[in-house]
């Protein structure tokens, strides 16, 4: 019974939020990995822990509040900035999911090496507030993180400037659960309510987002490739201002100002489409020619350099999002 209460929950909603994915976002082997760096996370952190409780002067209550959250909180995050930083994550709300994933192998880890060495004498009630209280509060805890640094980066931020404050609220909140300012109880509640209401919201704010980047854009995108294999893209806003470059850069770089702009729709579009499938259901489309012109995108950004890049973010901006999904197709 004590494994029932003090593993279920956390894997339960881990669960529901991999199903809650409309658009399904989420890699599931992307998912697992993140699962079991935190399981790893929680073994590397229980020798440091245990390191640094032997070689600081703090009481045992002291470090658990105050330099514990901080190491467990670091070494949870860590896999989901690589992946963030590796452009594997492109919305917020797979960024928290994978957060939450990582979390829980964290919870799983630790949970399970209390139930071996503790679970004599230890009364059922512990195993509940471990199971919906603390292993709830690491999930959250790194979903928040990466919520907050996926939000940062949509705005274009570095991530040695994102990833403090996603940090930092990890932390506060990990130290005040640690602190027990209210009844375990209590808080085991608290989590139970707050966590789905915020996840909700996570969810119903992306899936505003990827329909208004899918539908308008998608559209948008698909115009203006139709333009341009027409011949009648210089009769367009877009076309008009590429035209105007002419001024500033040399024939040959006005050419392959052209051919990436076109070869990234094309590219743009076919992700884009893949999404659709995946969130209807169907198998993406997977196209023998899809690699080759990946690289010859990659070669021709090379070839108009950061003054061409610069010069077209009009009308291609290659951000956080734009190679995220580029990736979609590369993957």
């Amino acid at each position: 019974m004590e494994y029932i209460f003090c593993l279920l929950p956390v894997i339960i909603f881990l669960i529901c939020l991999y199903l809650f994915d409309n658009f399904k976002l989420v890699d599931k082997y992307t998912l697992l990995f993140c699962l079991i760096w935190g399981v790893f996370a929680a073994v590397l952190s229980f020798y440091l822990n245990t390191f640094l409780v032997e070689s600081t002067a703090l009481s045992y209550k002291s470090f658990t509040r105050y330099l514990a959250p901080l190491t467990e909180e670091l070494l949870k995050a860590l896999i989901v900035i690589f992946f963030i930083t590796r452009k594997r994550i492109g919305f917020t709300v797979d960024a928290a999911i994978y957060g939450f994933a990582a979390g829980t192998g964290f919870a799983l880890a630790e949970n399970i090496f209390y139930l071996l060495n503790l679970v004599d004498g230890t009364v059922l009630l512990t195993w509940i507030l471990r199971g919906f209280g603390t292993a709830l509060m690491h999930g959250g805890n790194t979903a928040l993180l990466a919520v907050l640094i996926m939000s940062g980066i949509q705005r274009h931020k570095g991530m040695a400037v994102v990833v403090w404050p996603g940090l930092l609220a990890a932390y506060v909140l990990h130290s005040a659960y640690n602190h027990f300012f209210v009844n375990p109880f209590l808080q085991a509640v608290l989590l139970l309510i707050v966590l789905p209401a915020a996840f909700t919201l996570v969810f119903m704010q992306n899936n505003n987002l990827m329909q208004n980047w899918l539908e308008i854009e998608f559209s948008n995108e698909v115009d203006m490739l139709r333009m341009i294999r027409q011949g009648k893209f210089r009769q367009t806003r877009a076309g008009g201002y590429l035209a105007s470059l002419r001024k500033h850069f040399s024939a040959e770089t006005i050419v392959d100002l052209y051919c990436y702009v076109s070869l990234y729709l094309e590219l743009s579009i076919k992700a884009k489409r893949n999404l659709m499938l995946k969130e209807n259901g169907f198998p993406v489309i997977i196209e023998e020619d899809v690699k080759p012109k990946l690289a010859e995108l990659k070669q021709l950004r090379k070839m108009i350099g950061k003054t061409g890049e610069l010069a077209l973010q009009p009308l291609v901006r290659m951000k956080h999002r734009e190679i995220w999904k580029l990736n979609q197709l590369k993957n």
